[in-house]
């Protein structure tokens, strides 16, 4: 789904105030006060709040297969791909982690009904480029052939969250005393080691 620059400004408002709030204490009046519309705009481009929370997700998960499918097309080997990719994965979820948060505590206690059969063919989608490359590989005998392709993904997403969830323990122990070295943390020291790791889980000893 394409979305125009209004609508888009409606979704990053909302984003922000679900993340801050909570679905439940967010009211469709206050996301159109601050994104300086008309309530009746938002019924217009989205029909409901719940509406607009699926619309958020899509817009969010659909920017990410346009990058996968520029990435699987780089003139360059799976293995430079496999590095590239999650490098990505990380700096998407950990830049949209609001909206990760947000369809986490909707999913786990299916509080309302939200419709996220978009969602989870875009998903499929974006699995079936990490595919791709993941063939490729085992095509030019670099990766071994026995990978369960749709778990590999969780080791990248599982790893991150896990990290998030517990980010007074690792600032502790990591000496992680600002937001700055948090962040910087992510982008390099933890991106390498699920490299690392998911390097390991692919390719063959020495």
């Amino acid at each position: 789904m394409d979305f125009n620059e209004k609508q888009i400004e409606i979704l990053l408002v909302a984003e922000k105030l679900f993340a801050e709030e909570g679905f439940d204490g967010t009211s469709v009046r206050e996301i159109a006060k601050i994104a300086n519309i008309n309530i009746a705009m938002i019924s217009y481009y989205f029909g409901s709040k719940e509406k607009l929370l699926e619309a958020l997700v899509l817009y969010r998960i659909s920017d990410m297969q346009l990058q996968l499918e520029s990435l699987s097309t780089e003139d360059i080997s799976p293995i430079e791909k496999i590095e590239k990719l999650i490098q990505f994965y990380i700096s998407r979820i950990n830049s949209n982690r609001c909206m990760y948060q947000i369809l986490h505590f909707e999913v786990s206690t299916k509080k309302r009904e939200i419709n996220l059969d978009a969602f989870t063919q875009v998903k499929k989608n974006n699995l079936k480029l990490v595919e791709n490359i993941i063939v490729e590989g085992q095509q030019k005998g670099l990766f071994k052939s026995n990978i369960t392709i749709p778990l590999v993904p969780t080791i990248i997403i599982g790893s991150l969250t896990h990290f998030h969830t517990n980010k007074h323990y690792y600032e502790d122990i990591l000496s992680l005393d600002t937001d700055e070295k948090y962040e910087n943390y992510i982008s390099n020291e933890l991106t390498k080691h699920i490299q690392k790791t998911i390097k390991a889980l692919l390719t063959y000893e020495d």
